[in-house]
């Protein structure tokens, strides 16, 4: 980067971060300001522009206010008051933020509890919060009806969006209620220190865990993003992400609301869809995840996909493998990737464009966000420490755990950790005496590496990245380099354990189109993967299960491994004397495992 460039950057991120400061600043001074005040007032000065829209339903800031209010008055009906939890489980739609924007007026705590959980993992998730009534979408009752006979004191049922002969729906009594301001009494004595949404997150193994959002966070998360995005009353932002989730349900909506824009919600993605949609509601703006860009990629051409007026998208993991393919197709003139975590204090914004980065703290920043490198044994899943006990910042371009150091000091509520429901849980996350005694950093559970010039960028989750042949293996570069072989459409990478060999070998599920040269494929990955990288077994697949928020699952691929007695797909291995990927069949996979063929 020449000194013009250097230059450029430093002053494209002094603005930013100066627009975002004096945004967010303010939140913690007035501590008693949460989030349904600021909304009154914006309700107040917006009245009937659209708030927030889809192809069903509109709601103009007016509107949803008063939504809201009927809401909150509905809590107080069934008691609840200030800490006690009401679990929200429905598909995208407008109506769902007035919801939880009405139940947290009241001092009510709202799980935002993932569309796609059954059974044990929607039990848990509902018992972790002690939820006392939930609101179920008409087309989930059968998905928590997996989950009742697991609860042991399941909360009391509502149903939205449907009639049922044997569940009580929500909407009859919502209409009932007054929409207009609550007086001041009805309104719990809140601070923005406390409780107001529990958002789940996963990690990278185990059970959901409730990640507590206080006031705070809840308004950081909405004027930051706006400030961010440098978003006016004349955007409006395309939003196609679970609402239960942060970037869906915080992060969107709040870009639109806090500059008196518009939100426009769909239930869910389709690629097919997006431009068309884009175009025809006038969006300017959208929020992406990585694998959504991707599948954008892999669909057919739409003259929309350029006659768009969009200026800007925003979002995380966008990958350094199809960052310009991405931005030059469609025709996007400003990508903003960022890096955060829903309950971590680590954030990192990428305001210059710098392809494949996730973001950089600028010098006089760095104080104010205490971020860290260090470096990670592989095999034990913990920060490596010195002869003193103490972590080991990463050089430059060494790989290593993204932490950041926990403070409670309210001249500094973006370095707060507030956990999770569950106490152990917390504990888990947090790296103690790492380099002084007595300090507290969060664990982010990402392996990252910073250049020379600061800018951070993503390499692994912990838990991904695994050793082979003595060295680390990092999935998402191998992924990144198989993906952008002719035919192949998507990868997902991970080890498999082989008896009799230390470590896990790598493998590579991908899904491709007919007729892939595979001997052209293992020529393409030796010559840009180290010899330890290269993936020893192939699945060849039609598709590869996504989560809600589209990052690849690989917990199915992992447990049926290279046994063709599990996976109906075809399998290949990587044969050690010619280099080509050969066909595994049971006799092959048998001599594997028992110790006769080498790897």
């Amino acid at each position: 980067m020449g000194l013009f460039d250097r230059l450029r950057s430093e002053a494209t991120y002094a603005a930013g971060a100066l627009r975002i400061l004096r945004r967010v600043t303010p939140i913690a001074r007035n501590r008693t300001r949460t989030f349904s005040d600021v909304f009154d007032e914006l309700a107040a000065r917006h009245g009937d522009r659209v708030a927030l829209l889809s192809a069903e339903e509109r709601l103009t800031y007016a509107g949803l206010a008063e939504r809201a209010n009927r809401y909150a008055r509905w809590a107080l009906e069934r008691g609840i008051g200030k800490g006690d939890t009401v679990a929200l489980m429905m598909h995208n739609r407008p109506e769902y933020l007035a919801m939880w924007m009405g139940i947290t007026r009241v001092g009510g705590v709202v799980a935002l509890v993932n569309t796609n959980l059954r059974g044990q993992g929607l039990a848990h998730s509902l018992g972790i919060v002690g939820a006392r009534q939930l609101i179920v979408g008409g087309d989930l009752i059968e998905a928590y009806e997996t989950a009742e006979p697991l609860l042991d004191a399941p909360p009391e049922l509502w149903v939205a969006g449907a009639d049922t002969a044997d569940r009580q729906p929500i909407e009859p009594v919502i209409e009932t209620l007054p929409g207009d301001a609550l007086p001041a009494g009805e309104r719990a004595a809140l601070t923005i220190d406390e409780p107001a949404l529990y958002i789940y997150t996963s990690g990278t193994t185990g059970l959901p865990k409730a990640a507590v959002i206080n006031h705070y966070r809840l308004q950081a998360a909405m004027a930051g993003y706006a400030a961010l995005t440098n978003s006016r009353s004349t955007d409006r932002i395309y939003n196609t992400l679970p609402l239960y989730h942060t970037t869906g349900g915080l992060i969107a909506p709040g870009i639109a609301l806090m500059a008196g824009g518009a939100c426009f919600i769909r239930e869910r993605f389709s690629a097919s869809r997006f431009w068309p949609e884009v175009v025809e509601h006038d969006c300017t703006m959208f929020q992406y995840i990585g694998e959504l860009c991707r599948y954008l990629l892999q669909a057919p051409p739409t003259p929309e996909e350029t006659r768009h007026r969009i200026r800007l998208c925003n979002g995380n993991g966008l990958r350094p493998d199809i960052w310009t393919e991405f931005k030059t197709r469609f025709g996007i003139p400003q990508i903003v990737e960022w890096y955060a975590a829903t309950e971590g204090n680590v954030i990192l914004f990428n305001l210059d464009g710098r392809p494949g980065a996730v973001g950089r703290i600028p010098w006089w920043l760095e104080r104010r966000f205490q971020t860290k490198l260090v470096r990670f044994d592989i095999e034990t899943e913990t920060p490596v420490r010195d002869g003193e006990g103490r972590c080991i910042e990463c050089a430059p371009d060494e790989v290593g755990e993204a932490v950041g150091r926990i403070l409670v000091d309210p001249s500094a509520p973006g370095q707060r950790f507030d956990g999770y429901a569950d106490k152990a849980a917390t504990e888990a996350k947090i790296l103690r005496d790492a380099f002084e005694p007595g300090d507290a950093w969060f664990r982010t559970g990402d392996l990252m590496k910073k250049d020379a010039l600061g800018y951070y960028y993503f390499i692994d989750r912990i838990g991904d990245t695994f050793r082979w042949k003595g060295e680390n293996v990092a999935t998402s570069e191998v992924a990144e380099i198989t993906n952008v072989f002719s035919g192949v459409r998507e990868t997902v990478v991970f080890g498999v354990a082989v008896p009799g060999h230390d470590g896990r070998a790598g493998m590579a599920a991908i899904v491709v189109d007919d007729g892939i040269d595979l001997d052209a494929l293992a020529a393409h990955l030796d010559a840009r993967l180290p010899s330890y990288a290269v993936p020893v077994f192939l699945r060849l697949t039609r598709e590869i299960e996504v989560t809600g928020t589209f990052k690849q699952s690989k917990l199915a691929l992992r447990r049926e491994g290279f046994d063709p007695g599990l996976v109906a797909d075809e399998l290949y291995v990587r044969d050690p004397e010619s280099r080509r990927f050969e066909r595994l069949d049971r006799a092959r996979h048998d001599e594997i495992t028992e110790g006769g063929a080498r790897l």
